[in-house]
């Protein structure tokens, strides 16, 4: 399970620094990808499998299933961390969660995936849903939360 929330800078060549306590789990080689929320998504890879193996199973014939498939494995790459520890962001990802080189990202635990953010994209995020939390911890009161 991942879990906290650190903060690294993408250095000149696209590449962050993946916290230790994150290595272990994650795995020598390991996912990402596009992530809802204008983030992007770190997955190890039993956790990927169990995703696209879920994906496979929407229906082809329905245009939602499909927009879903092509988001989240259009953008996918293995990546593996360099001896520094360190892993590389491709552009096209960098794009798409407005992350810049030499600019800090936030990197968070979010149970079976990590997320990196822009700290900028990470500050408004949190400014928007932290006010709110206990409303939506009712709202989904239903599903036993």
């Amino acid at each position: 399970m991942f879990m906290g929330e650190y903060m690294h800078s993408l250095d000149a060549k696209g590449r962050v620094i993946l916290p230790a306590d994150f290595r272990a789990e994650l795995g020598v080689s390991f996912i990402i990808t596009k992530g809802l929320d204008k983030c992007l998504f770190l997955y190890a890879q039993p956790e990927w499998d169990a995703l696209a193996a879920k994906l496979r199973q929407l229906p082809l014939a329905k245009p939602e299933a499909r927009a879903l498939v092509r988001f989240f494995f259009a953008g996918a790459r293995t990546l593996e961390c360099d001896k520094q520890g360190r892993f590389l962001v491709p552009a096209n990802l960098r794009n798409y969660a407005g992350i810049q080189l030499r600019q800090d990202v936030v990197l968070t635990g979010a149970d079976n995936r990590i997320e990196v953010w822009s700290r900028d994209q990470w500050s408004q995020y949190t400014e928007e849903v932290e006010p709110d939390v206990t409303a939506i911890a009712a709202s989904l009161a239903g599903l036993g939360i």
